[in-house]
């Protein structure tokens, strides 16, 4: 399941993010590459442990606890700490797979990558190029988004960065480990509590089928879950 999650961000946490990142030191983005990805990755990246790197993350996992959207859908039990990179003059990452295990870095800290995020922190009129190209049995889906907004989807997607030939395109990304670990289950799950919502909504929560359902959803939830 691929899900854009609209302002995750307000404009004003955007500008007060860039404000800490712009100005921070960047490094080579393959400081975080396994050997397969290193080979297409061409881009820029703030370095796990700078100061503006760690407090900007925080920033974005306290907008993520407060998004019931991405909850609902990624069902979070650990999310990676967010990292942030920048393409610019033709640089591009070409097509690969995430890690199936990340682990931050002088740390135990360690998930297995069920979904992968890509925050955008860039408007779309700032840079031409630059589009996540994510694939799926449908075919290649190109995300392009505003400043603020997230696209999620499965991390086992093969994906890519097209080139950016004008202007700077900057994310943060990171990764999910769901407590739902197959994607086919996780995606159910999220479709059965949107309608329970919308049932909510059309007919009270206390409403005899709405807590029937909300019953059946959680006995899914329990039936499922890895804790």
């Amino acid at each position: 399941m691929m899900l854009h999650i609209p302002e995750l961000l307000t404009k004003a946490q955007v500008a007060e993010i860039r404000g800490l990142i712009d100005a921070a030191a960047w490094i080579d983005g393959n400081a975080t590459s396994g050997a397969q990805s290193a080979l297409a990755k061409r881009n820029e990246q703030l370095p796990e442990d700078s100061a503006a790197a760690i407090r900007a993350g925080e920033m974005v996992q306290d907008a993520l606890a407060r998004s019931p959207l991405f909850v609902s859908a990624a069902l979070p039990q650990k999310v990676f700490p967010p990292l942030f990179n920048r393409y610019a003059g033709g640089q591009t990452f070409g097509v690969h797979v995430d890690n199936a295990i990340r682990q931050a870095r002088n740390s135990d800290f360690r998930i297995r990558s069920d979904l992968s995020a890509t925050l955008f922190l860039s408007e779309p009129d700032d840079y031409d190029g630059g589009e996540l190209t994510v694939e799926d049995t449908y075919g290649a889906h190109q995300v392009k988004l505003p400043a603020g907004d997230m696209i999620l989807y499965p991390a086992s997607s093969l994906h890519q960065v097209t080139p950016v030939t004008r202007g700077t395109r900057v994310a943060s990304f990171f990764w999910i480990q769901s407590l739902i670990r197959d994607d086919a289950k996780r995606t159910l799950l999220f479709d059965m509590d949107v309608s329970i919502q919308r049932l909510a909504i059309q007919l009270g929560q206390g409403e005899a089928s709405v807590v029937a359902l909300t019953g059946t959803y959680h006995n899914l939830l329990r039936m499922w879950a890895e804790v």
